[in-house]
């Protein structure tokens, strides 16, 4: 798994124009209503250290898991338990599966979302309010440590990339101009780098890091990253009309980079620090 991925505007604007011309219907009305009653209700168990609840997969390691004894963590938990401490809150976890996960926030079962989402398409962005990002990714190469040849994406041209034909990752390899050795997935494409059928692999940097952490004698590393302007961050995603309450979040989130204890989590779970673009 990887980041969560989200047209025009004006025929939306046109309309707002008309009924507000018209005047609102009581569907509307409701409708406003229930945002700002929303809005209220959770910016006073904040304000009043209260509990706030938050989505999340809960089989998606590094990012969010059950340990051996069965406790919920990883990596967007415990960056969430760090908030809620900012903020002098209680956080409960709704455990919910990827695919219901923003139809949970739609209808309120739980305040926001805490699952390595990026709100990256126009129709996320219009709905939903993404805080602070908790960390930074984009596509990485890895490759044997004595492989030296690396110095720029276009060191790719000629050479064998284990990729997933369908995969970003894939067109990527091509852009470049590598020969895609087609793989069903990632750890078959790491195996075939290991026995030198293929000289890279491309993917998802934190899934890299992820993996070189729990193999650190691989002999393989990151040879390059994506470019920051290239990267897209993963944050704690909740309803648009939380004004108060994303100031609140982002203000605490600010507190945990300058503290350092976003990149003590991040060397945690990644065994990098993941938190800069």
């Amino acid at each position: 798994m990887s980041f969560r991925t989200f047209r025009n505007i004006t025929t939306v604007a046109a309309t707002a124009v008309l009924v507000a011309a018209c005047g609102q219907s009581p569907s509307d009305k409701t409708e406003a209503t229930d945002t700002s009653a929303t809005e209220s209700d959770l910016l006073n168990r904040i304000n009043n250290g209260g509990t706030i609840n938050v989505g999340t997969e809960g089989t998606y390691p590094p990012y969010t898991y059950h340990d051996e004894q069965d406790n919920l963590t990883g990596y967007d938990v415990e960056v969430t338990r760090a908030v809620a401490d900012k903020l002098g809150v209680k956080v409960e976890f709704k455990e919910t599966q990827w695919d219901a996960m923003l139809a949970g926030l739609d209808a309120k079962r739980f305040d926001m979302v805490a699952n390595q989402v990026a709100l990256t398409t126009p129709e996320r962005q219009a709905k939903y309010d993404i805080a602070e990002p908790y960390n930074w990714s984009g596509a990485a190469i890895l490759a044997p440590k004595s492989d030296s040849r690396y110095n720029s994406w276009e060191s790719l041209k000629g050479l064998k990339s284990a990729q997933s034909l369908s995969s970003n990752y894939g067109e990527l390899a091509q852009k470049y101009e590598a020969e895609v050795v087609p793989v069903d997935g990632m750890a078959q494409a790491i195996e075939l780098v290991k026995q030198g059928r293929a000289d890279v692999t491309l993917n998802d940097h934190l899934a890299i890091l992820d993996y070189l952490n729990k193999f650190p004698n691989s002999d393989l590393e990151v040879k390059l990253v994506a470019p920051a302007e290239e990267k897209t961050g993963a944050g704690i995603v909740m309803l648009k009309g939380n004004d108060e309450v994303l100031a609140k979040v982002d203000a605490a989130m600010k507190e945990l980079h300058e503290d350092g204890t976003l990149s003590e989590l991040s060397q945690q779970f990644f065994g990098a620090d993941i938190t800069k673009r």
